[in-house]
């Protein structure tokens, strides 16, 4: 699915929005790209002359394509609940093109656990373990 169609099932806008697309794979996985432009807002001051995506908005971007697995959960609102593992390999930069690779790994009510990782131009950038909550909206 392409933005349009990922924003009816992730809260998400711009310009947090950090998905081009994303798929489910052969495996069961979901696949997400989001090619950096150079003039996001998280790049104007880090770091100025040497811009580098931050590691929390990679975190963001891997989070963000698990969507895909979750299409079932429509109107929830996913909330972060905890990062484990987290290892930051390689530099994310303006030009290049994020691959995201999401799997969850249990299910337990709201509760979502997962790990996932990004690569660009075949290398790892980040990789982590993540839980969160799909937050059902209050009536």
């Amino acid at each position: 699915m392409f933005r349009e169609e990922i924003k009816k099932h992730l809260p998400h806008r711009e310009p947090m929005l950090l998905l081009d697309e994303v798929n489910v794979n052969e495996g069961g996985e979901a696949v997400g790209k989001y090619t950096v432009r150079g003039d996001e807002f998280f790049l104007q001051g880090h770091f100025p002359g040497n811009p580098i995506v931050p590691g929390v908005i990679q975190l963001e971007m891997i989070a963000q394509t698990s969507v895909a697995l979750l299409c079932d959960n429509e109107g929830a609102t996913p909330m972060y609940t905890g990062l484990n593992n987290v290892k930051f390999k390689h530099p994310l930069l303006p030009g290049d093109t994020a691959v995201m690779t999401v799997s969850i790994t249990a299910r337990k009510g709201i509760f979502c656990f997962a790990k996932g990782n990004l690569k660009a131009n075949g290398k790892l950038c980040t990789c982590a373990e993540f839980s969160f909550a799909m937050v059902p909206p209050e009536k």
